[in-house]
């Protein structure tokens, strides 16, 4: 999401302006700053086209050919003149890139430019040269858009919250994209996933002096100098295919606008009610990466046949479609609910039983529900499945923490599983790495066993201390206050010394493998927390004896009170 509150404050600011400027509609404010966010990094982008096409020793065709199309040409002329520039010469050329045919010219058909005030558009693009989004250490477009959707009523409503990036992220590399391989999202929104695949094979075919990695962790300078040019050319034109049922055709060219700004020059993005029966397509990709809306109004009547036609939650749809869309053999990377892992319905079973038995379940990977805050609160799950394979064993992940806050504010933190998936994940099938986390925890177990029964026996002082304090009252003596004091600066030492030791041992017991036949006996349940086997510390329980000796005391205290005051009262 947007934390930066700088940038946050100047996209606020943009909204109200375009607004006050007559973009009364939200949707045409999100639509007229993406044509100018594209406008601005289309101009941009010609630096590492022409960088990407050098080392590829390829003749770059520069996109913008004539000078007066550059964003740094027409916001520097008087506004009038500028905005006769952008609605006749600008937006009309804008509109015939991807080439004719392509799907991007078939979005932007109808496409119009409704910023009419020349000192508005100046204004928005002086504005949007101060968000210098450019220079920012990650890609925040995305998170732009994010943004201002947030401001719709309707946001969220039907399920759909933009993946975060580095949860994107994670899951390509689960499946780790090869070129050759067709790969599909048949929710696409803002085209998150075909962007992130398409990065992934540039940066594995990228040498890694070619490469520079910002402090998120993210590559840049990818060129894909290895790829051959069967598979750059494949990679342009037929590797990546994504739908999206928006039918305002705003998120349609919206996503298209981010894969053209990627480097992908034809992409094919287009309309598709993906579950209705329209869409007939099958066994046609060899990857599928989503994250399809979780609930939503479904039309029964228009279910495609080869779906289950009684079902009415969308998520399970889905998962069927995503096995009829891939090829024997291909792969699945995609977020679920939670519902999906334990849902007792005979359509979450049924569901679970096809992914096990007539498919490979290759990994649950648990996530916290702080995920998607502050736009759901929901707990999900990335599913990774193979057709058709047979499924022996499935590796399991607990992720309790992706490197975010999991409250509204989803600032950076240090705690984050995702490295440690993506090893786990890597080495899963290595005895010596599995062997090597064994003898650590092993280890670690050996080291905090005594520390554990040290917190048992200071636990027990300071209990007794403080009870002795409260039955002694006036008569508390210094010698038992320090004590007591001493006592507690020990616990607070201990519980120092515990927290590192039990950390790491919670990390290397997240990773587990469940057998097919214990997930079978259990209706297919595929909650991680079923078969987390969680070390948990041994609670601090006087004895029950004790407890009644204190309680004998207190009352005998109690009693010797009653008695004095009584006394200076004058007992009748």
């Amino acid at each position: 999401m947007l934390t930066d509150p700088l940038l946050k404050s100047k996209v606020d600011s943009l909204w109200d302006k375009l607004w006050s400027g007559g973009l009364s509609n939200p949707l045409d404010a999100i639509e007229q700053f993406s044509f100018l966010l594209f406008l601005k990094r289309l101009e941009e982008g010609e630096e590492d086209r022409e960088r990407r096409a050098r080392h590829r020793k390829e003749q770059y065709k520069p996109v913008l050919k004539d000078s007066e199309l550059r964003w740094s040409y027409w916001t520097n002329l008087k506004a009038e003149e500028a905005l006769k520039v952008v609605k006749e010469r600008v937006f009309p050329f804008v509109k015939t890139l991807g080439g004719e045919g392509g799907s991007f010219a078939e979005q932007m058909v109808n496409a119009e430019f409704k910023i009419n005030k020349p000192s508005l558009l100046i204004e928005a693009c002086k504005m949007i040269d101060q968000m210098q989004i450019s220079s920012q250490n990650q890609d925040v477009q995305g998170d732009l858009y994010e943004y201002l959707l947030s401001k719709l009523n309707t946001a969220g409503t039907n399920g759909q919250f933009r993946t975060p990036r580095h949860i994107i992220r994670m899951m390509v590399k689960l499946v780790d994209p090869r070129p050759g391989e067709r790969m599909c999202d048949p929710a696409a929104g803002t085209c998150g996933f075909p962007v992130n695949v398409y990065q992934h094979i540039l940066e594995t075919h990228t040498r890694p002096t070619n490469l520079t990695i910002d402090e998120e962790g993210f590559p840049h300078g990818l060129i894909g100098e290895r790829l051959t040019k069967a598979e750059h050319d494949f990679l342009q034109s037929d590797a990546i295919t994504a739908f999206d049922s928006d039918s305002g055709m705003t998120m349609l060219r919206i996503g298209s606008m981010n894969l053209m700004l990627h480097g992908i020059e034809r992409p094919h993005f287009t309309y598709a009610d993906t579950l209705s029966k329209a869409f007939t397509e099958e066994k046609q990709y060899d990857l599928i990466l989503a994250n399809p809306p979780f609930k939503g109004a479904i039309d029964s009547s228009d279910v495609n046949p080869t779906l289950p036609t009684k079902v009415r939650k969308t998520e399970i749809l889905f998962l069927h479609l995503f096995l009829r869309l891939l090829e024997v053999g291909g792969r699945a990377a995609v977020i679920v609910p939670d519902g999906i892992l334990f849902g007792t319905s005979n359509a979450h079973t049924e569901m679970r039983r096809k992914l096990v038995e007539e498919n490979r379940l290759d990994a649950v990977i648990s996530m916290p529900s702080g995920v998607f805050k502050p736009y759901a609160g929901v707990s999900t799950a990335v599913l990774v499945f193979t057709k058709g394979a047979a499924t022996e064993n499935i590796w399991f992940y607990d992720m309790e923490h992706d490197g975010f806050s999991l409250d509204d504010k989803r600032q950076k933190v240090s705690e984050n599983d995702i490295p440690d998936i993506l090893d786990c994940w890597k080495n899963r099938h290595e005895p010596t790495f599995a062997d090597k986390r064994a003898h650590r925890l092993a280890e670690l177990r050996k080291q905090i066993e005594p520390l554990k029964a040290q917190r048992l026996t200071l636990l027990a002082a300071v209990s007794r201390l403080t009870f002795e304090r409260a039955i002694a009252g006036d008569h508390n003596s210094e010698e038992a206050r320090v004590a007591l004091e001493t006592d507690e600066r020990k616990l607070a030492l201990l519980h120092g010394q515990l927290a590192p030791l039990q950390t790491e041992i919670n990390q290397l017991t997240r990773q587990f493998w469940v057998s097919k036949e214990r997930v079978k006996a259990n209706r297919f349940e595929l909650s991680a927390s079923r078969y987390r086997q969680v070390e948990r510390d041994e609670e601090f329980y006087e004895s029950p004896q004790l407890t009644l000796q204190r309680l004998r005391r207190l009352e005998a205290v109690a009693t010797s009170a009653i008695s004095a005051i009584e006394s200076l009262l004058g007992a009748p």
